[in-house]
């Protein structure tokens, strides 16, 4: 899957410590819904928000949704941490994400794929940015 931190922030290959990739996860999931074990009313439940912004400014994948495969998976990027707002920042591009990745706290990101047609959703990846301020 694209959209790995370190392209994203510019850093230099290979992973960046406190990466969490919610891979299996996610095989989990899409294994139940295929089984019969998971409906989709119960896996296809993306708040408007998210899909608004799936619309919006998702980064495409060229991945078919695994659930209702007729619409591509698309990512979307999520900013926690102080001066932010409680309900996250949208991270729009690689440059708003560097930007961020400069202020004097470290923040939480969070990249979650989303289908806009089935409202399918799963966390794909976290991983911290930015500095920890040193006492």
């Amino acid at each position: 899957m694209r959209s790995m931190p370190q392209s994203l922030a510019g850093s230099p290959a290979g992973m960046p410590t406190g990466l969490v990739d919610f891979r299996l996860a996610r095989n989990a999931v899409i294994s139940e819904f295929r089984k019969g074990r998971v409906s989709k009313d119960e896996i296809c439940v993306a708040h408007p928000e998210l899909l608004r912004a799936a619309r919006s400014v998702g980064e495409a994948t060229g991945e078919e949704c695994p659930i209702c495969e007729q619409a591509e998976v698309v990512l979307v990027s999520y900013a926690f941490g102080p001066r932010l707002p409680p309900s996250g920042q949208c991270v729009t591009s690689s440059a708003e994400l560097t930007r961020l990745a400069r202020r004097a706290h470290e923040l939480a990101c969070y990249v979650v794929e989303v289908c806009p047609e089935c409202a399918w959703n799963h966390l794909a990846r976290s991983f911290p940015v930015g500095h920890r301020r040193r006492s």
